[in-house]
């Protein structure tokens, strides 16, 4: 099986957690084959130069030879790549695994945090594009925990299997 895994990588701290999580990955599964674009040096060595075509074709291609996205939904928005990468995913009826782990989310029957909706500029949630949020679900699921999304990915593959 491979897995695409959709995620912002220009930030030390998005390359460092992309690394860490896609190892548990595979560590869990060496069985599946993912696809890191950061790992793609061909392309993604900010040293050196890649256009905006050779970064489409190589990562569309990516995308299109999975059986499975995973994507990181976390940031001030979903990061622009990751959008289109769904986008794609979705059009070739690749199901997406979403992992959204916006602590903000918590504590949402609070009353008080409920009440604060009424009043401009101060939403205590964060907010995804729905758009892009509707074409994961239409196709797969959105986690908000690193270990829902492991048993999500593991129920996907177990299932996977059962149907070869």
């Amino acid at each position: 099986m491979n897995i695409y895994f959709a995620a912002p990588m220009f930030a030390k701290s998005d390359l460092v957690y992309n690394t860490y999580l896609v190892k548990t990955i595979r560590d869990s599964y060496p069985e599946v084959a993912i696809y890191l674009p950061q790992e793609n040096e061909a392309i993604n060595d900010k040293t050196a130069y890649a256009d905006s075509k050779m970064i489409a074709l190589a990562d569309t291609e990516k995308v299109l030879e999975s059986q499975l996205m995973i994507a990181l939904l976390d940031g001030i928005t979903i990061d622009a790549g990751v959008a289109s990468e769904i986008g794609v995913a979705y059009a070739k009826n690749i199901p997406i695994l979403g992992l959204y782990t916006d602590t903000r989310q918590q504590g949402g029957e609070h009353p008080k945090k409920l009440a604060a909706l009424q009043t401009a500029g101060e939403n205590q949630f964060h907010y995804l594009n729905l758009y892009t949020v509707g074409l994961i679900k239409l196709n797969g699921e959105i986690y908000s925990t690193e270990e829902a999304l492991l048993k999500g990915l593991a129920a996907y593959i177990e299932n996977s299997e059962v149907s070869q």
